[in-house]
């Protein structure tokens, strides 16, 4: 795949009334849904869990996160966060993460929505979380135009994502799958894709990314070069 940064220029932030009028509420995917209720909660035994707390450490005030699946990073919020608000479009997936949502520490509401039309009004939020979505949402620069838009001036963007090999042989392999049957069989997930790129060319600053191995084995799989890291959203409006 092509660097992002060629590829995508600098979003200009949507109006609310533009991205409540741009998608769709809901996503059917039911076969990844079933899959991922089952996957997910292995990956976090295997490891996963532990990146999400690493992700959410030291996150504080109004958050909202977009793709929250089945509700797996709900434990994690800290006390400091005042409250979530939750965005799942798979309904599925909706019905476990609202029954997460009722045992998370701090509030969390859960509502239908996409990523590229969050139901918020601008500058409503003090940060956002991305935990593996932004590899599957239809179209990566109108969700970070829309993370943009509901984030207050200076807002942090917390960020856990699988992403691009910088190695020349797995790369090859991700933009086949990524052709194929991957994103198919989940849930449109996109194993390739530039997303630390992406984020700084979406009027975002990344002030700490670290690039690690999920899981890390011998022979790596599509989907285990990931970045974890927080941005802060630039410009004043």
């Amino acid at each position: 795949m092509a660097d992002a940064r060629s590829t995508q220029a600098t979003a200009k932030p949507a109006t609310r009334q533009q991205s409540e009028a741009a998608a769709p509420h809901n996503v059917q995917h039911p076969f990844f849904a079933w899959l991922w209720t089952r996957l997910g909660p292995m990956l976090d035994r295997a490891g996963l869990a532990e990146y999400r707390k690493q992700l959410l450490a030291g996150i504080q005030g109004r958050v909202l996160e977009i793709g929250a699946g089945s509700g797996l990073n709900f434990p994690h919020y800290p006390y400091s966060v005042n409250g979530v608000l939750a965005i799942e479009p798979e309904p599925s997936l909706a019905q476990y993460g609202a029954a997460a949502a009722g045992c998370a520490p701090v509030p969390v509401e859960l509502v239908a929505g996409t990523a590229e039309s969050i139901p918020s009004a601008d500058a409503s939020f003090d940060a956002a979380v991305t935990s593996l979505v932004l590899c599957s949402v239809s179209d990566q620069r109108a969700a970070l135009a829309e993370l943009h838009r509901v984030l207050r001036p200076g807002g942090k963007l917390y960020f856990l994502e699988h992403v691009g090999a910088e190695t020349p042989g797995l790369r090859h392999v991700q933009a086949a799958l990524d052709t194929t049957l991957w994103p198919v069989v989940n849930g449109g997930c996109h194993t390739s894709r530039d997303t630390a790129a992406a984020i700084e060319a979406n009027g975002f600053r990344i002030d700490r990314l670290t690039r690690l191995r999920f899981p890390d084995t011998t022979i790596p799989s599509p989907s285990s070069p990931h970045i974890l890291g927080i941005a802060t959203r630039t410009g004043g409006d």
